[in-house]
């Protein structure tokens, strides 16, 4: 996990990259900094990830076979939903003209290969703070429930909640989209992450754990099973 836990605790980057050497090293290295990674090797499966599950960032490769990284990168600007998702574009095109083209076509950022990976993480996070910065705060508050990621700390109108640390991840994760409902699948990947095997059904005891901590008396739960669906977070008005 990054030291900088503030930063990138639990943002999702999609890796859309067809070299199976820097698919290993980009997955690598983000993933010691604390980011979850997932990676594909075509502009097809790009958008239909995206489309599926938009990733908080996306490093996309400017040569693909197929869909390339410039025409994919036109066709997320143009989408409704897609059109504010940071994309930096990675190619060994180093050229004045190519670097405009990229960055005209919509990339928020531009890295030439071979590339520093020190260098590369330095420009995700910055593209990450400009984009979503409540994202990256040190405290999150939703309804009357904050939660304090540098001091590990959650407090329930001003009552001191004690978590585990994977009920922890479990209630940030919740608290970055408020209202909106996740599958337990989609729990697993943004909380344990896809390269852990974890039977579903362990996703509905740590909600259960998540809850029993964050109730006390008459407080409303503020997670609610979705039937058939999975789970969201926000309490009811």
């Amino acid at each position: 996990m990054a030291q900088d836990g503030s930063d990138t605790m639990n943002a999702r980057i999609l890796v859309v990259e067809d070299d199976g050497a820097i698919n290993l090293l980009l997955r690598y290295n983000l993933e010691a900094e604390g980011f979850a990674v997932d990676v594909v090797e075509s502009g097809e499966e790009a958008e239909v990830a995206v489309s599926e599950a938009p990733p908080d960032l996306l490093v996309l490769d400017w040569m693909l076979p197929g869909l390339s990284g410039i025409e994919l990168c036109r066709r997320l600007r143009a989408g409704r939903k897609t059109r504010g998702l940071p994309i930096l574009m990675l190619t060994a095109r180093g050229e004045e003209g190519d670097r405009i083209r990229g960055l005209t076509t919509g990339a928020d950022d531009y890295v030439t290969k071979p590339f520093s990976p020190a260098e590369l993480t330095a420009r995700i996070k910055a593209l990450l703070r400009r984009s979503s910065p409540d994202r990256l705060a040190d405290k999150i508050t939703v309804g009357e429930i904050e939660l304090d990621r540098e001091a590990h700390r959650v407090l329930r109108n001003g009552r001191e909640v004690r978590l585990g640390p994977t009920e922890f991840r479990l209630l940030e994760f919740f608290m970055r989209a408020p209202g909106r409902v996740f599958s337990r699948t989609q729990l697993l990947d943004g909380v344990w992450g896809r390269d852990v095997y974890v039977d579903e059904r362990t996703v509905d005891v740590h909600i259960g754990r998540l809850r029993k901590s964050l109730i006390r008396g008459r407080e409303r739960d503020p997670v609610r099973t979705v039937r058939g669906a999975g789970y969201v977070f926000g309490e009811r008005e």
